[in-house]
């Protein structure tokens, strides 16, 4: 029998690590055993090698929401097309990050579990150069979840031509590591205040905009990033982040909300872009009823996805490192699922920041017979 693990009244329900809790649940602390081999990203499909670049940001005009007394802080990660690997590879969690995250399930998980797992990109490999500079998907992860459990979406996008960053939203994740040696933890998930959430992601969004396009970019070393050109993309409370960022920022283009529900003002139309892909109850006259608020509101091009047999934590790394140690996460396949959420982010980002022809968002395929369209 498939085995869910839940923590109660956190932010988390899963089998491996910490993300935001939709429902009140049943504790299972039942020790997970550890893998016999590292945990390992499926691996991306583009034709580019994948480099990664880990900054450190502060911004000083702003007061951080959370611990008032210090200024808005915060790491991120920007993954980018490289001409060659270097000799580096891409750690995935730090040591302390992973210890953190584990630890915040309850789950008795190994504390270097996170920090074993193999990605697919190397650190500070050289940028492949290109004309007119690099389009931009802005990643923001679940509530509690650091910015690392959205890495596979990461490595995809770049490995076809992407730059794409990593938003770790200090005081909001179960561990975010910075350089002068310091781990911070989920402060704001002691107070689960979700429009206020959305309200500092949508400013977080903006500052990281401002300093990696502006006149002196905090990332040198690759081609410019089009600020012309920009998505954003986010998870539970990442994407329902996504409207505030939308209302607040005109450079924001495009947006996709993976399985968040959305704590956010829904009655301002919305004119951009914008995808909801969500797990089965995402349904339009669900009890869950903010999906139906928003779309009304959504006056552009817009798309209502359902992935059949999925569940909250699917459209994360979670879903392929769940099932290798034999815990998956919902009845679709782990890899299926990370395929499906790949597949269709790159279109939706395809169209709407190349003008990409993308006929697979046009209508339901037999090539991904358990996503579901509605109100078309």
């Amino acid at each position: 029998m498939r085995r869910r693990l839940f923590l109660v009244g956190a932010a988390v329900t899963t089998a491996l690590a910490a993300t935001l809790a939709t429902t009140t649940a049943q504790a299972d602390t039942r020790p997970v055993q550890p893998p016999t081999t590292a945990l390992v990203l499926p691996a991306p499909s583009g034709q580019h090698p994948v480099g990664r670049a880990t900054i450190h940001l502060k911004d000083e005009s702003r007061a951080d929401p959370w611990v008032s007394s210090e200024k808005r802080e915060m790491m991120v990660s920007l993954w980018y097309p490289a001409v060659r690997p270097s000799d580096t590879p891409a750690p995935y969690m730090t040591a302390e990050e992973s210890r953190q995250y584990g630890a915040a399930t309850g789950l008795n998980l190994p504390a270097d579990l996170f920090a074993e797992v193999r990605t697919h990109s190397t650190v500070d490999a050289k940028p492949s150069k290109v004309r007119g500079g690099l389009p931009l998907v802005v990643l923001s992860p679940g509530f509690g979840m650091p910015r690392a459990t959205l890495t596979g979406l990461a490595e995809e996008l770049a490995s076809r031509g992407y730059a794409v960053v990593g938003i770790g939203h200090n005081y909001e994740a179960d561990g975010i590591s910075f350089p002068d040696g310091r781990t911070t933890s989920c402060l704001a998930c002691v107070d689960r205040n979700y429009p206020r959430v959305g309200a500092v992601r949508a400013e977080d969004i903006s500052f990281v905009l401002d300093k990696l396009t502006g006149a002196r970019p905090a990332w040198k070393h690759g081609a410019p990033i089009d600020p012309d050109r920009v998505a954003v993309v986010g998870h539970s409370a990442g994407g329902f982040s996504t409207i505030p960022a939308m209302l607040r920022d005109p450079r924001v283009r495009a947006a996709v909300n993976m399985d968040g529900s959305f704590h956010f003002p829904n009655d301002i139309p919305l004119d951009r872009p914008f995808l909801m892909l969500g797990k089965p109850s995402r349904v339009p006259g669900s009890t869950e009823t903010s999906w139906d608020e928003t779309w009304t509101e959504l006056t552009g091009w817009k798309r209502w996805l359902s992935v059949d047999d999925t569940d909250h934590l699917s459209f994360t790394d979670l879903a392929p490192l769940a099932k290798q140690v034999g815990m998956p996460l919902q009845r679709l396949d782990g890899d299926r699922a990370d395929t499906v959420t790949r597949t269709y982010v790159t279109a939706f980002v395809d169209a709407h920041l190349r003008g990409r022809s993308t006929p697979l968002l046009n209508g339901p395929t037999a090539r991904f017979p358990e996503v579901r369209f509605h109100r078309p």
